[in-house]
């Protein structure tokens, strides 16, 4: 029998304080983050107040801005914490990567996130 899914409930306050947190860790002013999300100063500080909450997309764009996973603004936590096990050649295929030069890694990365932004 299947479980029931769980219900986690995260305030828009809770929120609203790791977003703070987060930009201020930055040293960014609430007008800068705006422009970095495409949203007025007003709307940061709503959120971050705790009034107005975030929609998916929002979330990504934070967590971009921010460079850390969108867990980390939702539950606080890094995703230094452990995960499932990889496969075998997502380590091997990360080794390599690693071994290229700086530029070419850039060149790779600038693919994935192309990729990743029209398909994800």
């Amino acid at each position: 029998m299947p479980r029931p899914a769980k219900q986690i409930v995260v305030s828009k306050k809770q929120i609203g304080e790791r977003v703070k947190v987060l930009r201020h860790a930055r040293d960014l002013s609430q007008g800068q983050l705006g422009a970095m999300l495409g949203i007025p100063a007003t709307n940061v500080s709503a959120i971050e107040r705790g009034v107005r909450g975030l929609s998916i997309q929002q979330l990504v764009k934070l967590a971009k801005a921010f460079d850390v996973p969108p867990g980390e603004i939702l539950d606080g936590h890094s995703s230094s914490q452990p995960r499932k096990a990889r496969t075998a050649r997502q380590p091997r295929r990360f080794e390599r990567i690693r071994g290229l030069p700086r530029t070419k890694r850039r060149v790779l990365y600038e693919i994935i996130d192309a990729f990743l932004d029209k398909h994800g």
